[in-house]
């Protein structure tokens, strides 16, 4: 029976952007449209690039309290002069969609203890791997970046998994030879083509996360999108990668609708059959 039919209303969205940023509209976009394609009402709460944190938590704050909105996503990055840490505490932990509030992470870092939600990207990187029937247990994952974010909060959600896991960043002094040791690489750091073909290992998984417009006048808009690794040195020597765009981001924004749909469930108290385990956010299935 669909939530409509049940409860009278359908799950929302608001996706709270300030100022433009290419990459960030394209983002906030695609959610816009996955979510008229399923049936989630969305609602792009914009705000200029000079609006004042002030303005920006009193957003967050109308928004929690809207009964129509059931998920909050702050689309990042934001402008500088805003402290980003204080706009994710501030969202409702009930409509952290993104997972991004710091309890949200804190939770992550504990066995036995179950965050809201998961990351939302962090979450399509173990969808991606689950649905692909890699192994992770036993296996050595790199992880290039350590953000909140992203680099984190998956090196831990791998670790959940039994991995060993290596975080590199840009004080590891030789990052290819760290990396070339492992069998998962997942690399989000936003420096276009910065993992090269000599830096993987014959036969590893790459999930590359990092997306970077670049210009190009031939293109749609005058820029394209590319990503972290080398793609066409890469594919040579992995059993498996991910492009950009096309490949975690699209994941990324099914993990947001789907934490939507989660959130509105609860708050409605609707229980749903998950006995095949297709619904995507259980969280047995990603946390140990």
């Amino acid at each position: 029976m669909l939530l409509r039919e049940q409860v009278g209303t359908i799950p929302g969205l608001a996706v709270i952007q300030v100022g433009h940023h290419k990459v960030s509209d394209l983002y906030a976009r695609s959610k816009q449209l996955a979510c008229e394609e399923v049936g989630i009402a969305s609602f792009l709460a914009y705000l200029p690039a000079t609006a004042s944190e002030g303005e920006v938590l009193e957003l967050v704050s109308a928004l929690n309290a809207d009964k129509r909105v059931h998920g909050i996503l702050v689309q990042l990055p934001m402008p500088p002069h805003i402290q980003l840490d204080r706009v994710l505490r501030a969202v409702s932990l009930d409509k952290d969609v993104d997972g991004l509030h710091p309890i949200n992470l804190g939770r992550l870092v504990l066995r036995g203890l179950h965050p809201t939600f998961i990351p939302c990207t962090p979450l399509g990187i173990m969808e991606i791997l689950r649905r692909s029937g890699v192994q992770i247990e036993k296996k050595h994952a790199v992880v290039i970046g350590c953000s909140n974010v992203v680099g984190l909060p998956t090196a831990l959600l791998l670790q959940r998994q039994n991995a060993t896991v290596t975080v590199v960043h840009e004080h590891t002094p030789n990052p290819a030879e760290a990396t070339r040791k492992a069998d998962i690489v997942v690399s989000a750091t936003g420096v276009a083509q910065l993992v090269r073909g000599h830096w993987l290992k014959k036969g590893a998984v790459v999930l590359d996360v990092g997306t970077s417009a670049v210009e190009d006048a031939a293109a749609d808009g005058g820029y394209r999108l590319i990503g972290d690794v080398c793609f066409e040195e890469a594919e040579i020597v992995a059993s498996a990668i991910t492009p950009v765009p096309g490949g975690v981001g699209p994941v990324t924004v099914a993990m947001v609708l789907s934490n939507t749909l989660q959130s509105a469930l609860r708050f409605f108290g609707v229980v749903i059959d998950n006995s095949d385990n297709s619904f995507t956010t259980d969280s047995h299935l990603i946390l140990r």
